[in-house]
């Protein structure tokens, strides 16, 4: 049996991240992987950033910050990422699994609907829009790439941050889109915590026999960049 096919292999980048950096470690794995390649998951702290998706419009952004803005190829419009929000990036090799992207972005969906019932919150959908909401404001939000047959980019949630950053942009392409977070819903729970179920979540809707934790990765320069832009 290929356990790479069953095992999912989890690393935790910390918080303080630069998103460049990130961005650009995630397209050098998937460009650099093969069959036997194992499917991972890293979780991160950005620094603040604002990140436009491949083919957003800058026009999202409606006033000039101080915050950083960053150029993505995922997908999507324009979003803010930063302390106190839970970043995961998907690192799936979907082909390997049989799954097509709609199905990916539902699993996504769906975990982050069963991790946010176990805390009491009813998560939902909404048509045409990825990502899920509470009370119609959103509270995680997705972009995916897919190269290769292998996913990364992947999900945000909002758990203990600063949400003002949101009010200089139409978060998602969507004017006047309300966000929220796990604090202000009454859940006090540390991003440690919120990942750990997160985690299981995924492993369930993905299908995934087991995660295994890859050592913690400390200092960014531990694993060198080789994608050229």
């Amino acid at each position: 049996m290929d356990l790479s096919k069953s095992i999912l292999r989890v690393r935790d980048f910390g918080d303080a991240i630069p998103y460049s950096w990130c961005q650009a470690l995630m397209r050098d794995y998937t460009s650099s992987r093969h069959s036997d390649s194992s499917d991972e998951i890293w979780l991160v702290q950005h620094t603040p950033v604002y990140t436009l998706g491949q083919a957003a419009d800058p026009a999202h952004i409606l006033a000039p910050t101080d915050i950083e803005v960053a150029q993505s190829d995922r997908g999507g419009q324009v979003t803010y990422h930063g302390p106190g929000q839970l970043v995961m990036y998907l690192l799936l090799d979907i082909r390997r699994h049989g799954l097509n992207i709609k199905q990916l972005v539902f699993g996504i969906e769906q975990a982050i609907i069963q991790r946010l019932k176990q805390s009491g919150i009813e998560g939902i959908r909404r048509e045409g829009a990825p990502g899920v909401y509470v009370d119609e404001k959103k509270i995680a939000a997705l972009g995916l790439r897919v190269r290769k047959g292998c996913s990364y980019h992947g999900l945000s949630l909002n758990v203990d941050m600063d949400l003002s950053p949101f009010s200089h942009i139409n978060p998602c392409g969507y004017a006047g889109l309300e966000v929220t977070q796990l604090k202000d819903l009454g859940i006090d729970e540390g991003i440690d915590e919120v990942a750990k179920g997160l985690l299981c979540c995924l492993q369930q809707s993905l299908g995934y026999n087991n995660i295994l934790k890859a050592p913690n990765v400390s200092d960014i320069e531990e694993l060198q960049v080789t994608y050229v832009s």
